[in-house]
């Protein structure tokens, strides 16, 4: 059916109505609707004088992130402070290698939109190992990944979960968007409360006359509270 272009002084006409049990036309319109969606709507076979209808479908190419990141293990989101706070801690000696060997290889592969890691020490051990066995370095063992595991759980970074998994602090790094770490800070305030001190909360800049700063002590950032450990 077709509907003749407006012109000056005349009313647009109405498309007609097809006469009554004329199902042709929509028969053929389902069945090609049906084929562009992958699924053939069943119809019966058009009488041999059946007009031919054309029908063109346009879509869009899938909705991509306007990021691109090398790897095919997409990205995740980190606090700049704690990003800071990083490199100053390395620098100072505050952390050992291991410690912050172990937490960048667990926040770098968290099942998205859960924070969570599902890697047994063991398997972190041997993921970190990957590179330094071609390369015949020496490799980390699986003890001192279990002191660094305690050490980053002390600082609050991370925390330890059943099953050997671990649960990344949320709000120093996430892989996912802002409703699903909404989710995921309103599941770990179910487990280990709201109080400013409990897990995830306690870790952050000082807040001092209402501005965000660096932990410092004579001007060199503060270590995480631990214990001395070998690298």
């Amino acid at each position: 059916m077709s509907t003749d272009p407006a012109q000056p002084g005349r009313r647009r006409r109405a498309p007609r109505a097809l006469p009554a049990g004329d199902e042709t036309v929509f028969d053929d319109i389902l069945t090609l609707l049906g084929q562009q969606l992958g699924d053939s709507a069943p119809a019966e076979p058009a009488p041999h004088n059946a007009r031919k209808v054309k029908v063109t479908v346009e879509y869009e190419e899938p909705r991509r992130t306007v990021h691109d990141m090398a790897g095919d293990d997409g990205y995740s989101l980190a606090s700049n402070w704690f990003t800071r706070l990083l490199a100053q801690l390395a620098i100072a000696k505050s952390i050992t290698k291991s410690e912050l060997c172990v937490f960048l290889y667990v926040a770098g592969n968290q099942n998205r939109g859960s924070g969570i890691t599902a890697y047994t020490q063991q398997q972190i051990t041997d993921g970190l190992n990957e590179i330094a066995v071609i390369g015949g370095a020496a490799c980390i063992t699986r003890s001192t990944v279990n002191r660094a595991v305690k050490a980053l759980c002390e600082y609050g970074w991370i925390v330890k979960l059943r099953n050997g998994a671990v649960q990344i602090n949320v709000r120093l790094w996430f892989a996912g968007n802002s409703q699903q770490q909404k989710n995921v800070l309103a599941e770990l305030q179910n487990i280990h409360g709201t109080d400013p001190d409990a897990f995830p909360n306690h870790v952050g800049p000082a807040v001092v006359d209402g501005q965000l700063t660096l932990p410092v002590d004579d001007g060199r950032p503060a270590a995480p509270v631990r214990k001395d450990r070998a690298g």
